[in-house]
């Protein structure tokens, strides 16, 4: 402090060619200006301090507020795609199954023919078996 004061005094002979000592009341006012201006520095430093934890606390807010909604976000599109995928799941399924039971009623239309051809031949056949029990049955009487 002795040595600002000291340059001091030697700035203001070199600058105004005037002789200033320790105890001229420009160097009581020089004294108090330094000490309002370390007062007043020290006062900044804290509203600053204080300035800048409350940044600090409105950034951390805002990245919880922005990680929420971006949680948000990518739920609703996961919800959104989930339903689409369920959505085209069913419809394909339901082709599938259509598809299936045309098929498969193409194929039965195709065995209808070729079954009831059958069962008349089997009845056919059952006519004819039971003419020929009858018959045998007429022969064994006839030969009693």
């Amino acid at each position: 402090m002795s040595d600002q004061i000291e340059a001091l005094i030697r700035e203001i002979a070199a600058k105004h060619g005037i002789a200033v000592g320790r105890d001229d009341p420009i160097m009581i006012l020089q004294t108090m200006n330094a000490h309002l201006m370390r007062e007043h520095a020290a006062a900044q430093q804290a509203a600053l301090d204080r300035f800048r934890e409350e940044l600090e606390g409105i950034a951390h807010r805002w990245g919880e507020d922005a990680r929420s909604k971006a949680e948000r976000t990518l739920n609703a599109a996961l919800a959104a795609s989930t339903d689409a995928m369920k959505s085209g799941m069913e419809a394909g399924a339901k082709a599938a199954a259509t598809a299936a039971r045309r098929e498969i009623d193409a194929a039965l239309a195709q065995l209808a023919g070729p079954i009831r051809e059958g069962r008349r031949i089997a009845v056919l056949n059952l006519i004819a078996a039971g003419m020929a029990v009858f018959a045998a049955a007429l022969a064994l009487l006839s030969t009693l």
